[in-house]
């Protein structure tokens, strides 16, 4: 499938540096106020904001068919999972545009646990609209993948760092994460796929955490 996807789809790619002080004052505030297995990691507060992202920028959101685009309804939101006995899967977390941080990590949780145990169900396999692929646990700091047909877009993102960021004429340090989106370049040019990592930015400084 991915020889397949290197081959047939005109890829390309576009980064942005994001900050994450915002999002880290956030979560270790959500975290102090709350038990061990009620935390939430780093990593569903990224994929929460993905898809409320995707869902701002519907163009990526979808699948190349029959020689066009065919636009999603709700964001399908693929995640990339590495096995402990190697190996990757993709479940997808329907509808993930409309969960809370809080919300998203519960299906995380449930889906790497499912996932883990050899027990996927039908609906943790329903087609994706859009894949996220993190790395940064793995020890990477960018990711440019590949994008899984026949969606038209892929982001990556790798490790969280402190980073020196300008601000107010000098510079501060601050917690960073490298985004990557890969496109395919027959439904979606570079334009759309920067305003996808800007409204990024937006998700993360914005995003509810929990149901009102």
């Amino acid at each position: 499938l991915m020889t397949k996807s290197w081959q047939e789809i005109p890829h390309y790619h576009v980064t942005k540096r994001l900050d994450l002080s915002v999002m880290s004052e956030q979560l270790a505030v959500y975290n102090d106020e709350r038990t061990i297995t009620a935390r939430v990691v780093p990593g569903a507060v990224l994929l929460a904001a993905a898809a409320r992202a995707v869902a701002a920028v519907p163009a990526c959101n979808g699948w190349w068919r029959d020689g066009g685009f065919e636009p999603a309804t709700g964001v399908a939101l693929g995640v990339v999972l590495s096995l402990r006995t190697g190996g990757l899967i993709v479940p997808t977390i329907e509808h993930a545009e409309t969960l809370t941080v809080a919300e998203t990590m519960t299906r995380l949780t449930e889906l790497v646990q499912r996932a883990r145990q050899g027990r996927l169900r039908a609906s943790d396999l329903a087609p994706a609209s859009v894949t996220v692929t993190i790395l940064g646990d793995l020890g990477a700091d960018a990711v440019a993948g590949v994008i899984h047909p026949p969606q038209v877009a892929l982001l990556g993102l790798g490790a969280v760092h402190d980073e020196v960021w300008p601000a107010e004429g000098g510079a501060v340090v601050r917690p960073t994460v490298h985004a990557d989106l890969a496109g395919d370049h027959r439904a979606i040019d570079g334009s759309t796929g920067s305003r996808l990592l800007t409204q990024m930015q937006t998700q993360l400084n914005t995003i509810a955490w929990e149901t009102p």
